[in-house]
C-alpha cells in the first residue's frame, strides 16, 4: 500500500464564452472552498479564461506568465493549495496555445503543458504542443494533458506520461455535446471512462479530468453544451464522478490513495 494520499477538488466550473472576469470569479470561489475543505489540489477545466475556441481568445489572451496566470499564482499562495487549470496562452500576435498549468502552494508554475491532440476546428485558434513533462509533488508524480489528448487514437500521450513516471495524470477538459443530448444518453460513459480506465488499470495510476458546464456562445461549436461528468479514475474503475449538468457548476471533493509507480523503462514490457 502506498502511503501517499491526495485530497482533490474537481471544480466543475460554469464557463461563459468571452467572460473572463466572471469565469475567474467563479474559479476563485471554488479555490477558496477547496482550501477550506483542506484539499491539497484543485483541478479546474480547460481554457477557463475565454472558453474553448471562443473568438475573443485570438486577440485578448495573455502570455504565461502574465496577468491571467498571475491571478491564479496569487490564489495558490494565498490558500496554500496546488492549482491545475487551463488557459489560452499568447506567444505572439498570431500564435497561441491551449495550455494547462500546475501551480504549487508557493505560487510558482511547476509545469506548463501545450495541448497536442487538437481537434480540426482548434487549429485556427491554437498551435500544436510538442513537449511532455512529469513533476514531483508531495502527493505523487504528476503529468498533464488536456481533453482530447485522451481520445483513444491519442492515448499514446497518456502512455508516455505513465512511462515517464507519472502516478497521476491530470487533464483539464471541455467535454462538449450537442444541445439535445440528455442525461438518459450519457455521452461520456465510453468516450471518456474507457480511455482513462485503460491508462489507470494498465499502469496502476490515477487519472483526473475536470470539465466545464454551460452552453457554448461564439466560435465554431456555438449552440453545443458542456455538461460536466468530471472523472477521477483508478485501477479498479471510477473513483468519483461529477453530475451531468449544463446549468450550474459543482465542487467534487475526493480523497484518493495514490499508488507508487515502481516500474521503469523496459519493466513496462511485462504489463
Amino acid at each position: 500500500m502506498s502511503d501517499k494520499t491526495l485530497k482533490v477538488a474537481m471544480a466543475q466550473l460554469l464557463i461563459e464564452g468571452g467572460e473572463v472576469q466572471r469565469n475567474f470569479e467563479r474559479a476563485f470561489k471554488f479555490i477558496k472552498q477547496a482550501s477550506e475543505q483542506a484539499c491539497q489540489l484543485i483541478v479546474l477545466p480547460e481554457t477557463i479564461d475565454f472558453a474553448w475556441t471562443h473568438p475573443r481568445s485570438k486577440t485578448e489572451c495573455e502570455p504565461i506568465p502574465g496577468p491571467h496566470s498571475e491571478k491564479f499564482c496569487e490564489m495558490a499562495k494565498e490558500h496554500e493549495i496546488y492549482i491545475c487549470l487551463g488557459l489560452t496562452e499568447k506567444v505572439s500576435e498570431s500564435k497561441r496555445f491551449n495550455t494547462a498549468l500546475l501551480i504549487d502552494p508557493k505560487g510558482e508554475i511547476v509545469v506548463k503543458y501545450h495541448k497536442i491532440n487538437l481537434l480540426g476546428i482548434e487549429h485556427d485558434f491554437y498551435e500544436v504542443g510538442n513537449t511532455l513533462n512529469v513533476v514531483e509533488t508531495p502527493f505523487g508524480k504528476v503529468g498533464l494533458n488536456i481533453c482530447a489528448d485522451n481520445y483513444p487514437d491519442a492515448l499514446h500521450i497518456g502512455h508516455t506520461l505513465a512511462r515517464m513516471g507519472a502516478e497521476i495524470i491530470i487533464s483539464p477538459s471541455s467535454w462538449t455535446v450537442d444541445h439535445f443530448v440528455s442525461e438518459d444518453t450519457d455521452p461520456y460513459a465510453e468516450k471518456w471512462v474507457t480511455p482513462l480506465r485503460t491508462l489507470a488499470s494498465k499502469y496502476n495510476i490515477v487519472c483526473i479530468s475536470t470539465t466545464s458546464v454551460g452552453y457554448i456562445v461564439g466560435g465554431p461549436y456555438e449552440g453545443k453544451k458542456m455538461v460536466g461528468c468530471s472523472l477521477a479514475v483508478g485501477k479498479t474503475g471510477i473513483i468519483s464522478k461529477g453530475i451531468f449538468n449544463e446549468f450550474a457548476g459543482e465542487l467534487i471533493v475526493q480523497e484518493i490513495e495514490i499508488p507508487e509507480q515502481k516500474l521503469k523503462g523496459t519493466d513496462f514490457a511485462r504489463l
